[in-house]
């Protein structure tokens, strides 16, 4: 029974959460948290201050010893707004690396997105066809369309409590026209999704983060005060969502209230603590803006979150049979689909080429000897390996490789994604190199495995060079030293184009797998 953990560097808290993997499910064995306000001197000036970092990196030392005691067998830890947006991020990265041993994963707001979507499905039915999830951290929102389950849109945005907070609020409580400044800023940034959420007719709202959490608390004390009458309840009792639920009326009236109070009488309020209370002004009026300009009724809270799909990241990494592996691989089908689509690649093509490698790996197993998750990283890159074309056909394969490497192309880590366009990238006249560009971020052994999957790329691309599906069937076979292709031609086509850019690489593939390799029509 593997153990993971997983570590949220957000921009107002750390959070740590261990759980353990057992026929398929994660179970909970320990969770953590500590509010660092390790964002606070980015949004102004640009710099995680030194006393942050230090409370971070304690709180970090903290973590890493509940992880020994539970016996972890692998971490992952990502950052996110704060680091993102932090000049001075590479020596924070550095600092924790060198106390706990740990690479910190600084991920975009679109995987932070994807990944809360992820741990809300993994261990929740959505229940309703079209869902509205909503994450309000410290530095950035994360706003994601779902539909059946699966991620359909998504967008950050920087509305942040504590961004918002430094931003706009100077004076204790907040001026008016602090108040109008930060409801217009608000305003403008929601106005890039509103339309689409709108068009999407939501039947739920789900916001996760500890802006929602206090939200709800405040408005169920409202509706047990009887100041509003609507309280609703999960319509499923083993759900892992909180039965509470803030209506816009609600959230609109607390968002009045807070802004008119000081920060020691919000302090006083039951439910906010301490330091809650510094952000929730900001917090509260972004989440009236954002059920007020879409249009939502309001919205119920989830306790799971960014730990919660990391986790389930993990786990399907793990074990795919798991219910977040089946989620994750129709994520990442459905995003290679609209790359496709939006870099205008052959499709029809594509596939064939996919198909011809997939029969490669399959049938030389023995041969290329490379880890089972390659059989997906060639798979995805048998896929793109045209996307540079849309730049430029000139160079177009180191377009390719940054394509890949640097869109957001979901439910693939950076490494995953640089390793997938160095499989894409070296399918021209240059070869992989120790200390190329591509090259230089991943292991030997990795740069070894990418050569490898590269030369069967090539392979697969030579089968289909025509483009016509001359060839109707491949047989594929190794025997001592030699790897044999016999091609069978599709009626009366001809199929020697493909026998003669299989040879081309004879030399190639021989260097790489130590094999003689001979092919011929059938």
């Amino acid at each position: 029974m593997p153990t993971f953990a997983a570590i949220d560097i957000g921009s107002n808290s750390v959070r740590l959460k261990i759980s353990r993997l057992h026929a398929g499910r994660l179970k909970e064995i320990h969770e953590d948290r500590e509010v660092t306000r390790l964002g606070e001197g980015v949004f102004g000036g640009g710099l995680l201050s030194p006393e942050a970092m230090t409370q971070t990196v304690q709180v970090l030392r903290r973590f890493h010893r509940a992880m020994q005691e539970c016996g972890t067998d692998s971490v992952r830890v990502v950052a996110t707004a704060a680091l993102r947006d932090a000049r001075n991020s590479r020596t924070f990265v550095e600092w924790v690396r060198s106390t706990t041993g740990w690479t910190i994963e600084i991920i975009s707001g679109l995987e932070e997105a994807r990944l809360i979507h992820l741990g809300i499905i993994s261990a929740t039915r959505l229940g309703a066809h079209s869902v509205l999830l909503a994450d309000l951290g410290g530095g950035s929102c994360e706003l994601t369309l779902s539909r059946d389950g699966q991620l359909r849109d998504t967008v950050s945005l920087p509305l942040g409590a504590v961004r918002l907070t430094g931003e706009f609020l100077k004076h204790d409580p907040p001026r008016k026209n602090e108040l109008k400044r930060l409801q217009e800023f608000v305003t403008r940034e929601i106005a890039r999704i509103q339309g689409r959420v709108k068009a999407a007719r939501v039947g739920a709202v789900i916001a996760t983060s500890g802006t929602a959490a206090a939200l709800v608390g405040l408005a169920s004390r409202l509706a047990r005060a009887k100041k509003f009458r609507k309280v609703t309840r999960t319509s499923n009792p083993a759900s892992n969502l909180v039965s509470k639920y803030a209506t816009r009326e609600m959230v609109r009236r607390i968002a009045k209230q807070m802004t008119r109070l000081t920060l020691e009488q919000r302090q006083k309020v039951p439910g906010i603590g301490p330091r809650r209370a510094e952000i929730i002004c900001a917090g509260a009026l972004a989440y009236a803006e954002l059920l007020e300009r879409c249009h939502l009724p309001g919205f119920r809270y989830s306790p799971l979150g960014l730990r919660d799909g990391i986790l389930a990241q993990m786990a399907a990494d793990y074990d795919r049979s798991t219910r977040s592996g089946r989620a994750i691989e129709s994520e990442r089908w459905e995003s290679i689909k609209r790359a496709v689509e939006h870099y205008r690649v052959d499709l029809h093509h594509a596939l064939q080429v996919r198909d011809s490698a997939l029969l490669l790996f399959s049938s030389l197993k023995s041969v290329h000897q490379l880890p089972a998750e390659y059989r997906e990283w060639l798979s995805a890159a048998a896929m793109l390996y045209e996307v540079g074309d849309y730049v430029n056909r000139n160079g177009h394969h180191r377009h390719t490789y940054y394509i890949i490497a640097n869109s957001e192309i979901l439910g693939y880590t950076p490494q995953q994604r640089r390793i997938i366009g160095s499989i894409a990238r070296y399918l021209g006249k240059s070869r992989p190199a120790p200390g190329d560009g591509p090259l230089s971020s991943l292991s030997l052994e990795e740069q070894e495995d990418v050569t490898k999957a590269s030369v069967l790329l090539r392979i697969a691309r030579a089968l289909n060079m025509g483009r016509s599906q001359s060839v109707a069937k491949v047989v594929v076979s190794s025997r001592g030293g030699r790897v044999t292709m016999k091609l069978t031609p599709r009626g009366k086509a001809s199929v020697d184009l493909e026998v003669w850019s299989i040879e081309k690489d004879g030399a190639y593939f021989r260097e790489v797998f130590g094999r003689e390799l001979s092919v011929a029509a059938a």
